[in-house]
């Protein structure tokens, strides 16, 4: 279905808002910037900016709405023959060897980092979030593999997948916060992935094969 011009022009403000308020926090740190003075710098009320971000950290973090179901989408896409870790594994493969945005693989990332370290409230709320990418990756592979609810082995592959992300992640973020250049980090990673992938038993690296 074709967007709407009010559904563009709300998507347009929504991007407007979130583009001034990064820029701001950026500059001068997330908790020296107020909303008061977001809203001002885009030329909208305050009930605005809280109609499209419920709270202040929305506004810097808002790219990372589609993160929670991430794995669980890569999950539900794997192929025929695949399991649910080496679909995983070749997903974020995939967007490594692309040296994607996804990952923190991009330019000005250390500044997104630094931003983060200073605020408290953010790392809080990034640590909630791992949560939820756990919980949703459990969640999809109990109901893809139809396993009942006091069946472990999603909780503890859902576990050891969300793992994998998460030390990809926190591998990259250490050495682009460090200065390093994205295609160099980039190459890296693909090694740790394969050491990853030698770590990880066949009970998790088998489990969930998709048979049709």
């Amino acid at each position: 279905m074709a967007e709407g011009l009010r559904e563009r022009k709300k998507r347009q403000t929504k991007q407007r808002i979130s583009d001034i308020a990064t820029g701001l926090f950026l500059e001068r740190g997330f908790t020296a910037v107020t909303v008061a003075e977001i809203a001002e710098a885009a030329d909208v009320s305050v009930n605005t900016v809280y109609n499209y971000f419920p709270a202040k950290e929305d506004l810097f973090l808002d790219r990372m709405e589609g993160i929670t179901h991430r794995l669980a989408r890569m999950i539900r896409g794997r192929d025929p023959g695949e399991s649910a870790a080496r679909a995983v594994l070749r997903e974020i493969r995939g967007h490594v060897t692309a040296v994607s945005p996804a990952y923190g693989l991009m330019d000005g990332y250390d500044a997104f980092m630094r931003v983060i370290d200073d605020a408290p409230t953010l790392k809080a709320r990034l640590f909630h979030l791992q949560q939820e990418v756990r919980e949703a990756t459990v969640a999809a592979l109990r109901e893809d593999a139809g396993a009942p609810a006091d069946d472990p082995m999603p909780l503890l592959v859902g576990g050891q997948i969300a793992w994998i992300q998460d030390t990809v992640i926190a591998f990259i973020s250490a050495e682009m916060t460090a200065g390093r250049k994205a295609g160099e980090v980039s190459r890296e990673a693909l090694d740790l992935l394969d050491e990853i992938e030698d770590l990880l038993g066949a009970r998790v690296l088998d489990y969930a094969v998709r048979t049709g």
